[in-house]
């Protein structure tokens, strides 16, 4: 199945939604910034605070989703980002 990167990710955010975040209420174990490896192919995810070890875990279950897993943090769509950010007044 060959998909551009905007449908992995459009895939992997309704899985998210649909078949993930049910999942996930009333959990105390999972933090915010975990993060979700999703298989867009199968709908199977791992949850972990360490993103390679969610996804090795995934890709042992199902060794044909290297190249489709859709990552992203529990908390926020975003699972990196880069640069940095204005400081409060805080140290003036």
């Amino acid at each position: 199945m060959s998909e551009e990167p905007s449908e992995l990710a459009e895939r992997g955010e309704e899985i998210f939604e649909r078949v993930v975040r049910p999942q996930l209420e009333n959990r105390s174990d999972i933090d915010d910034r975990d993060y979700v490896a999703i298989d867009v192919d199968s709908e199977d995810f791992e949850i972990d605070a360490d993103q390679r070890a969610a996804s090795d875990r995934l890709l042992e279950r199902h060794p044909g989703a290297r190249g489709r897993i859709w990552f992203r943090r529990v908390g926020s769509r975003v699972t990196h980002h880069f640069g940095g950010r204005f400081l409060s007044d805080a140290f003036d």
